[in-house]
Order: C-alpha cells, then sequence, then structure tokens
C-alpha cells in the first residue's frame, strides 16, 4: 500500500522527470515556482497525461503508459485542493460541499456535507457564498469538498500561499490536525522551506523539472546532497571547494581550510554551512588550537526583529565573498565590535 510514481512527461519548458514511492506520512514537494511539482499533482489526479511511465495508488494502477491504462480523474479516488481553492461563486458553502457527492442520493449527500461542516467549524456559514467568506474560511471549505468523499490521496497544491502570514500558522495548525484522522496518502506541495519541515516527513526536492531522491526532512536539511538541495532548503553559505586531504577540505570562495567530519570524496565540489550553525568565540577563551576557528571582519550588518544578520569576510580581500550568520540580539549589537572570532564546528559543515 502507498504511492508509487515513475513517470516523464515532456514540456515546452522542460520535461519533467519523477520516480518516487511513499509508504505513509505527508510528503513534500519543495521547489521553486515553475519547477513541475503543481504537474505532478495534476498527473496523479488525472488531469495531465504524462508522457510515458506508471503511477500506481494501493496497490491499484492509475496510469500505465504500456499497457494503455489512464483513469478518469473520477474513479482515481483523489482529493485535490488547489492553491485558489477553485470554490464556484455562484454556489453556497453546502453546494460546494455537496458538488463533490453527485453520485450519492441527496440524503446521503446532506448527511456527509453536514458532518464535515462540523468537522472543519463551518457552522452557521452553510448559506454563504465563497465571496463572503475570509481566506481561511475559504480553504475549510475547499478542504471539506476534497475530504468529504474519502479519497484515497489528498493533494494539496501550497494550500497556505494566499493566505496572509498570521492567517497561515492557524491554518497549517489546524490542517495538521486534521491529517492526524486522515487515513490516505498525502502530497503537500510548497516553496516555503519552514512549512515543509513543519508539515511533511519526508521531501522531494524540485529541481527544473527533475524530481531529486526522496529525503528524510531532517537529513535534508542536515546533510543537502547537492547545490539544488541545499539553495531550496535555505543555505546562504555555499563554496566552491577542493579536497586537500582526507578530511580537509579548501573552500575557495572563502579562503578558508577546513575539518570536516567525514572522509571527503575525490569529487568534491562544494561545502557549506547554515548561517545559525556559526558560533561566535569569547576572544577572551583564545582560539589558535580550536579548531575550524578563525578571525573576522564584519563588513555589514542587517537588522532584523529578533536578529542581526551579519556578513563576514577572513581577509581585506574583497574578490572573496562573504560568510552570512544570523545571530539573535542578545549575542550580538549592532554596535558591538566588528572584529571577532568565528567558529565552524565540523558536525555542522557539509559537502556534496
Amino acid at each position: 500500500m502507498g504511492l508509487y510514481i515513475d513517470i516523464e512527461k515532456k514540456l515546452e519548458s522542460f520535461n519533467l522527470k519523477v520516480k518516487l514511492e511513499q509508504k505513509n506520512g505527508v510528503l513534500g514537494f519543495l521547489g521553486e515556482s515553475g519547477s513541475g511539482k503543481s504537474m505532478t499533482l495534476k498527473c496523479i489526479a488525472g488531469l495531465e497525461k504524462p508522457t510515458k511511465g506508471k503511477i500506481i495508488l494501493n496497490d491499484r494502477v492509475l496510469f500505465d503508459s504500456e499497457n494503455n491504462i489512464n483513469l478518469s480523474t473520477q474513479e482515481r479516488k483523489v482529493g485535490f485542493l488547489f492553491q485558489n481553492y477553485a470554490l464556484f461563486p455562484h454556489m453556497t458553502v453546502t453546494q460546494n460541499i455537496e458538488l463533490a457527492l453527485e453520485h450519492l442520493n441527496k440524503e446521503e449527500q446532506k448527511k456527509l456535507s453536514k458532518e464535515y461542516i462540523e468537522r472543519l467549524c463551518l457552522e452557521g456559514l452553510e448559506k454563504r457564498y465563497p465571496w463572503q467568506l475570509s481566506g481561511g474560511q475559504q480553504q475549510r471549505v475547499a478542504l471539506a469538498r476534497a475530504l468529504v468523499t474519502s479519497p484515497d490521496i489528498l493533494l494539496l497544491d501550497e494550500p497556505f500561499s494566499a493566505l496572509d502570514n498570521h492567517l497561515r500558522h492557524n491554518m497549517e495548525k489546524e490542517l495538521s490536525k486534521i491529517l492526524e484522522d486522515y487515513k490516505g496518502q498525502v502530497v503537500f506541495v510548497t516553496h516555503d522551506i519552514d512549512e515543509a519541515y513543519r508539515v511533511c516527513k519526508d521531501i522531494v526536492v524540485y529541481n527544473k523539472g527533475e524530481a531529486l531522491e526522496k529525503r528524510d526532512k531532517k537529513v535534508l536539511f542536515e546533510k543537502p546532497r547537492s547545490l539544488a538541495e541545499a539553495k531550496i532548503t535555505g543555505c546562504k553559505n555555499i563554496s566552491r571547494a577542493k579536497k586537500i586531504s582526507e578530511n580537509k577540505v579548501y573552500a575557495t570562495d572563502w579562503g578558508i581550510e577546513y575539518v570536516l567530519e567525514e572522509p571527503i570524496k575525490d569529487n568534491i565540489e562544494y561545502v557549506g554551512i547554515r548561517e545559525h550553525h556559526i558560533e561566535i568565540m569569547n576572544k577572551q577563551d583564545g582560539h589558535k588550537d580550536v579548531e575550524n576557528t578563525f578571525k573576522f571582519k564584519v563588513t555589514n550588518i542587517i537588522e532584523n526583529p529578533f536578529s542581526n544578520t551579519l556578513y563576514i569576510r577572513n581577509e581585506e580581500n574583497h574578490a572573496l565573498k562573504c560568510i552570512q550568520i544570523e545571530v539573535y540580539k542578545n549575542i550580538y549589537k549592532l554596535e558591538d565590535e566588528k572584529d571577532l572570532i568565528i567558529k565552524f564546528p565540523k558536525n555542522h559543515l557539509f559537502y556534496f
């Protein structure tokens, strides 16, 4: 039981290639806009036909180009929450939900729509039209319509993108609670890094139409395997690199030699570290014999609401790239000294 995808689809801008298997838990598709995430959802739902390949859901073949199988959207038992919710403006909340239940008699339709109106806290809004609802209410109606048919898979296409920041977090909590009771497969599309980490169990990074290997979210963020994975998961510090010895590497963009925790492969191209993993050392403690610890000069400071972003360089050579650090204001203030001792913990350095 689970979801299996192995498809290709030729598009004008790129060729979509997806190969993955998911048994349980929320699967996230993370990537830039136009990288193929939503197109993959449409292929699963039967709204788009892949050029070739196979899609299997819970041992049921939805699409198989070799055997000429291509089930209709209605046959696939898919719940789809579109990015813009796709509610019908001339229909009330109840009518929008019951639209998915046209195959049932009126009594069954009313029973099920009432059940999901209660589950999604839409009581009192049954006769309102979409234009009379807030963004969060519209989303709950769309989610009720997607869930009311008891689908085998729930496809969520950037469900929070149309909401303001405060409402996004509230709806994210509500959705997570709903998904706890949902027994089917879930695919969650987003380009928001934090959102993907909070909602999903596993994540597939999309890079220009190619779905990279599925990763556990914690492993993905701790040890990216490619430049695409590092960038899309928000790593600000990535340098070209050369191997010096079995556990030493030279970061050519920063002019620094690092000791790494793992043996270094000969084909290393980049080394990286996340901005919040870099440490500011106390000068009184000394640093000459401390591994991966160097003198730096602060070249620029960006003030954020609760933190400061420091741009540092280890030499006056302006050809070298700056390194970015994120520190809370109680650790480093705007008026603090501009010459710092910086440590790069080897357990947080990664390479590929």
